[in-house]
């Protein structure tokens, strides 16, 4: 008769066995796979590393080729110039070195033209300023001149005729003169001296610089005109010349034994040969 403790025992025991040889057999097949895959990859990259060293000998391959050609142009091109390799990169590098200095030659240059456009702008800018300034200044001198013109009288002479613009000084002068209108001749007299004015002459007889009054004599065409007790800046008229033309003279100044002023003579008047001022 059997023990009945042993078969449970027993029976534990190969359920155990059998559990382990299940579990082994999973490692076994996980391995084979795990194996399997990983020789798979080993395979992959031998595969792309052979090719990748096809490629890199391809490229040895095309270049030692391109290096022979090269050469071989090289020597052929020395060859025929009678030049060695190191002439060749003699002269190379010597072409080398002019293109730099053409280069840094167009710069200065280009730098050079720049500087000088810049300074021609800055010298019409400069010009264009000086231009505005002068038409400001012309502008305002007419401005002027006009305000000036205004100012001056304009009266009847001794004779009755309708004077033109009648200066008093010597500024009122010159604006008569820049107008255009008429010759002047400006002159000074001492009493008792005879003295040529365009193309008459005038002799001092009087002045009194109380009253502002003086007395002279003109002469013109051989003969002498006397104008008597005549008042500062009033127009004196005597008609001259053989197209008998109006000459007309103003006192504007009267002192002791002197008078100052001008006479004025029509455009189309004859002109001294020599004229006295002051």
């Amino acid at each position: 008769m059997s023990d009945p403790l042993v078969e449970p025992e027993q029976r534990s025991f190969s359920g155990l066995f059998l559990g382990l040889l299940a579990l082994a057999v999973l490692a076994a097949v996980a391995g084979l796979i795990w194996s399997y895959s990983l020789a798979g990859r080993l395979t992959h990259a031998e595969t792309q590393l052979a090719q990748a060293q096809q490629r890199n000998e391809k490229l040895n391959s095309a270049l030692d080729e391109t290096n022979a050609r090269l050469k071989v142009t090289s020597e052929t091109l020395g060859h025929s110039l009678g030049l060695t390799q190191k002439q060749l990169e003699a002269r190379a590098q010597e072409l080398m070195q002019r293109q730099e200095a053409a280069t840094r030659k167009l710069e200065t240059q280009q730098a050079a033209t720049e500087q000088h456009v810049s300074s021609v702008s800055n010298d019409v800018s400069s010009v264009k300023t000086d231009v505005g300034g002068v038409k400001s200044d012309l502008s305002s001198t007419q401005t002027e001149l006009k305000t000036a013109e205004g100012q001056l009288q304009s009266m009847k002479g001794d004779m009755g005729v309708q004077s033109g613009l009648i200066a008093t000084n010597h500024n009122e002068l010159e604006i008569l003169k820049h107008k255009g209108d008429r010759n002047y001749f400006e002159f000074t007299l001492e009493k008792g001296q005879r003295k040529p004015v365009s193309t008459v002459s005038l002799e001092l007889k009087k002045a009194d610089t109380k009253h502002y009054r003086f007395t002279l004599e003109v002469y013109a065409d051989d003969k002498k005109i006397e104008k008597k007790d005549r008042n500062l800046n009033e127009p004196i008229q005597f008609y001259t010349g053989k197209d008998n033309l109006l000459y007309e003279l103003v006192v504007n100044n009267v002192t002791k034994n002197q008078v100052q002023g001008y006479i004025s003579t029509p455009k189309g008047a004859p002109m001294p040969v020599s004229t006295s001022g002051n």
